[in-house]
């Protein structure tokens, strides 16, 4: 069986993505996670991994944005919405999906981190695949106003700078 893999414009691709949110997260799931009631980013790319029988099988978000760290400007290269369907789940999709979100940043030179957020039942996921638990704090916009973030634990890849603690700003919502 073959796959593709295609990066997509965020927002034009958001109907090909929805079917696999509400399939992966529906409303009863989300009331049920401890990040129910955080507003998120709007994803900027999106990573689609496609099998020729099912479609859309997987979905990464990629997110880009200038952030502070310890008071400093960095670039920042958010990941979120990391989806794969469940009946194709242990075939390697995420990671490769994660891959090709990491080789966009990458390619693009001007990122100096990568920060995704997750579940601790996910963290030997990402930790596997060269994620580091950041020791620090993270804080947010939302609608009530600038929050210090604790719904989920972010973790950091990476690229140009080597974040272990201290604090970040993420300068508007999560992802």
């Amino acid at each position: 069986m073959s796959i593709e893999i295609d990066i997509l414009n965020g927002d034009a691709s958001w109907k090909e993505a929805e079917p696999l949110f509400n399939a992966i997260w529906p409303p009863h799931v989300i009331a049920t996670l401890p990040w129910a009631g955080v507003v998120f980013a709007h994803a900027e790319l999106r990573v689609f991994v496609r099998d020729e029988v099912d479609g859309v099988v997987c979905h990464v978000g990629i997110y880009r944005r200038e952030v502070t760290w310890n008071g400093r400007k960095l670039r920042a290269g958010g990941i979120g919405g990391v989806l794969t369907r469940e009946d194709k789940r242990g075939r390697g999709y995420a990671t490769i999906a994660l891959e090709a979100a990491l080789r966009t940043l990458k390619d693009e030179g001007s990122t100096d981190f990568a920060m995704l957020f997750c579940e601790p039942k996910n963290a030997p996921f990402y930790t596997a695949r060269g994620w580091t638990p950041f020791e620090g704090e993270i804080f947010v916009e939302q609608p009530s106003g600038r929050i210090r973030f604790t719904a989920i634990a972010p973790h950091v890849f990476d690229l140009r700078r080597k974040l272990r603690q201290g604090t970040i700003d993420l300068c508007g919502q999560p992802w």
